[in-house]
């Protein structure tokens, strides 16, 4: 049976892990590498300056005092007994739309195991959803990619709606527009704190984007692409770069004379 990394972001007991465990079981081997504690919101986040523990909480289930980045990198790169042929992340409680992608800990897991090579996908349920409803898909959406794979650099990002799916959309990310996003206090000994991401957050254009789907009550499936390189601009920039290489040439060659 091949193996399957599966992690998260909502830490190692966290109901969406088991739920998307059970799930995958028929698929292959599941080992769970997950963070001990919530890790929501880390980011892509790795763990360099101290070493990491792992305690092992079951026959294929480890705890790790890391990030979602660090299980996978430790999943991937030796610890399991074989390479995974998959990785999947969450079943996150809430959604990661649009900007917000790139706060995930649950999608940026995801992005790791498709920086080492491995086709991975992150999967993520809006308040209040069927836990059940969203495994299900997570073993589908597993069984397709796991028969076809995916793009090089590419992984998947999916968000469940909170009623039942009337459907799956192929999406792009949305863009949120947020507004008072930071919110001041004064504690009881009359120090100044802030609060980030209190404000209410508004979206542009749905149509076509992973919230318009969700919107409209359909699970979102969007590609994202690992190569962040904007390739229109790289043309539309070229005189732009051409004219700071003549400028800085004549600096450079008097600095060398000089030295």
């Amino acid at each position: 049976m091949p193996s399957l990394l599966v992690t998260n972001d909502d830490g190692v007991h966290a109901p969406g892990l088991a739920a998307l465990e059970a799930a995958l079981a028929e698929l292959g081997d599941v080992y769970v590498l997950a963070p001990e504690r919530e890790q929501s919101a880390c980011g892509h986040a790795l763990t360099l300056h101290r070493p990491l523990r792992v305690d092992r909480l079951g026959e294929r289930r480890f705890a790790v005092n890391g990030t979602p980045s660090d299980c996978v990198n430790l999943g991937v790169l030796g610890f399991l007994p074989e390479r995974p042929v998959l990785v999947v992340a969450g079943v996150n409680h809430g959604t990661n739309l649009g900007d917000d992608v790139t706060y995930s800990g649950t999608v940026s897991a995801a992005m790791e195991g498709t920086l080492l090579g491995v086709p991975a996908v992150a999967v993520s349920l809006a308040p209040d959803g069927d836990l059940a409803v969203a495994a299900e898909l997570a073993r589908l959406i597993a069984l397709r990619v796991l028969v076809t794979g995916l793009p090089k650099k590419t992984l998947l990002n999916v968000n469940v709606p909170a009623h039942p799916p009337r459907g799956i959309r192929l999406t792009r990310l949305g863009h949120r527009v947020y507004s008072e996003k930071i919110v001041e206090q004064t504690d009881p000994r009359g120090r100044t704190h802030y609060w980030i991401g209190a404000g209410e957050a508004q979206w542009e254009e749905l149509q076509g984007t992973d919230m318009g789907a969700l919107h409209e009550g359909y699970v979102s499936i969007t590609p994202l692409h690992l190569d962040l390189t904007d390739h229109r601009a790289v043309d539309a920039l070229a005189d732009f770069g051409r004219s700071l290489d003549a400028q800085y040439r004549p600096t450079a060659r008097k600095r060398a004379r000089s030295e």
